[in-house]
C-alpha cells in the first residue's frame, strides 16, 4: 500500500440548525486504505497542530484532521450559539460517514477528546480505539475560567512576532517548545490581512456560547465515560489544570478503564509535536491493529 507524506485538502458538508455549512479537513497517507485515524483540535486550535504526528501515522494509517466548524478552514456558523457540543458531534458523525469506513480511530484533544469521548459513548460507535489527550469526564471550573479570559478576544495583531508574544502567553501550559515549534503554534493560530497585520483563525464569536454556559462548578460527564467500550487511552500533562489527577486515576478504573500516561513539565495540553510524545499515540493505536 501507497503512503503520502504530504496532506490533501478536502471538505464535507455538514447541517446546523441555521442551515448547511462546510468542514474542512486534511487527509494524509492512502486514501484507499481502511485504517483511519481522526484527529481533532482544541477549542482554539486547528488541524495543522496534527502536522508532526500525522507525518508518523500515514505510513501506516489514513489520517484526517479536520478543522471543527467556525475554525482554519471551515465556514463559521451563521448563529454562534450553535458552537456547542451537540453541534461539533453531529459534524463528526457526516464525517466519518464521508470516509466510508466502518471504525475509525480517535486521537482528540481537549475539545476534541470529549468529542470523542461523546462518540465513543454511543451504541454502535464507530471508534474502535480512543486517544483523550487532557480531556477527560470532568472538566475543572478553574480551567473554564482560564480560557474564557481569552477565547473570542480578537485584537489585531501588527506582526507574526506580536501575535508570537501572545501564544506564548496563552499556551504557556504547553510546555517547553523550541523557537521553531513557537513560531509554528503561532502560523497555526493566525491568518494574514491584506495589510499585513493577523488576525485569530477561528471564528471570535466563539467565545460567546463558552461563557454563556460556563458553570458555576466543575464540568462532569461520567455517565458518558463510563458507557464507552473501546480500548482507551488518556493522556495527561502532569501539571493540567483541566484533568485533575485524580479524576485521570479514576479513570483508569471504571468505563473503558483507560490506560494512563502523564507528561511531565506539561500542563493543558500536552501539543502531541515531540517524539515521545507521538510515540505513545502510535504504539498505542497500533495495538489495534
Amino acid at each position: 500500500m501507497t503512503t503520502d507524506t504530504e496532506f490533501r485538502k478536502r471538505s464535507v458538508q455538514c447541517l446546523s440548525p441555521a442551515g448547511l455549512h462546510r468542514m474542512a479537513y486534511l487527509e494524509w497517507g492512502d486514501p484507499r486504505n481502511p485504517n483511519v485515524v481522526v484527529c481533532v483540535h482544541g477549542l482554539t486550535r486547528s488541524a495543522r497542530d496534527f502536522d508532526a504526528l500525522a507525518r508518523t501515522l500515514c505510513n501506516q494509517f489514513r489520517v484526517v484532521c479536520p478543522d471543527v466548524v467556525g475554525r482554519g478552514d471551515s465556514d463559521c456558523l451563521a448563529d454562534p450559539m450553535h458552537y456547542v457540543l451537540p453541534q461539533y458531534l453531529a459534524d463528526m458523525v457526516t464525517l466519518v460517514a464521508r470516509l466510508d469506513v466502518a471504525r475509525v480511530h480517535w486521537v482528540g484533544t481537549s475539545m476534541g477528546g470529549l468529542i470523542g469521548m461523546f462518540l465513543a459513548a454511543q451504541k454502535a460507535a464507530p471508534v474502535a480505539r480512543l486517544v483523550l489527550n487532557d480531556a477527560g469526564p470532568v472538566v475543572t471550573r478553574i480551567s473554564l475560567e482560564r480560557i474564557a479570559t481569552y477565547v473570542g478576544v480578537a485584537p489585531t495583531l501588527r506582526s507574526i512576532e506580536e501575535a508570537e508574544v501572545m501564544v506564548r502567553a496563552i499556551s504557556q501550559p504547553f510546555g517547553a517548545h523550541t523557537d521553531a515549534e513557537w513560531r509554528l503554534l503561532t502560523e497555526n493560530y493566525v491568518r494574514e490581512n491584506a495589510d499585513g497585520s493577523y488576525r485569530l483563525h477561528y471564528d471570535p464569536r466563539l467565545g460567546e456560547p463558552f461563557r454563556a454556559h460556563l458553570p458555576e462548578k466543575d464540568l462532569e460527564f461520567w455517565e458518558i465515560y463510563d458507557a464507552i467500550r473501546c480500548p482507551t487511552l488518556v493522556i495527561r500533562g502532569a501539571e493540567s489544570d483541566l484533568l485533575t489527577r485524580a479524576t485521570c486515576e479514576q479513570m483508569t478504573t471504571r468505563g473503558p478503564k483507560a490506560a494512563r500516561v502523564e507528561i511531565p513539565g506539561v500542563g493543558h495540553a500536552p501539543t502531541l509535536m515531540h517524539d515521545d510524545q507521538i510515540d505513545i499515540v502510535r504504539d498505542f493505536l497500533a495495538a489495534g491493529d
